[in-house]
């Protein structure tokens, strides 16, 4: 389904029609111009590209700024597909903003998670650590076992252990559209979305 790109502004929080607090997270999304349309016959699929956050031509690569050229915009930091079934619906050069969302629908949320480094067992996988009595003063935050004896005598791929966490890209479904400001291009989702404040998110309108 055909999304938009946006930059995360932060969370707050709002009163719904119910008198309710709901936590929300304001994103920046658009415009966003189409810079290029693909087929099946050329490229081997179907999908629309589109561009956002505008820049310096000197700030792209020169492929990418050929891409701009091309379609007639200007060059723009972050460049995104869209696969669809038809994209001969749209047109090379024509801005997508904030009104293609509405409030009430769902949408599908991609982002770059945060950072959080190298991490122990506990933090990354929530083990529950081990004893704390009997004289273990230093286990408390230890993962335990990792292997075998004599057979096999290794360690297997994918064993939980401590290592790198965060900063992976994660898409949520079903994120509730509360509001959305045309004028500003700004849509409200209701709770968290992943990703840091200034960090770039794809919103994508969800079949049916």
């Amino acid at each position: 389904m055909l999304g938009l790109i946006g930059k995360k502004i932060g969370m707050t929080q709002i009163y719904d029609e119910n008198e309710a607090l709901v936590p929300i997270t304001v994103v920046e999304v658009g415009p966003c111009p189409i810079v290029q349309i693909k087929g099946q016959d050329k490229e081997g699929y179907s999908a629309v590209k589109i561009g956002f956050w505008k820049s310096t031509s000197a700030r792209v690569s020169r492929p990418e700024n050929g891409i701009f050229q091309k379609a007639g915009v200007d060059a723009h930091k972050v460049m995104r597909e869209f696969r669809l079934d038809n994209p001969n619906d749209y047109a090379v050069g024509s801005v997508l903003d904030a009104g293609m969302f509405e409030a009430g629908e769902n949408v599908t949320v991609t982002g770059q998670s945060k950072g959080k480094g190298f991490q122990g067992g506990v933090k990354r996988h929530h083990f529950k650590g081990g004893p704390k009595t009997h004289g273990q003063s230093d286990r408390h935050r230890a993962p335990g076992s990792i292997g075998q004896s004599s057979y096999p005598s290794r360690v297997f791929k994918g064993m939980r252990m401590a290592g790198h966490m965060g900063d992976r890209r994660v898409t949520v479904k079903g994120v509730q559209v509360v509001q959305v400001d045309q004028e500003r291009n700004l849509v409200m989702l209701k709770g968290a979305v992943p990703g840091a404040r200034g960090g770039i998110v794809v919103l994508r309108k969800q079949a049916g």
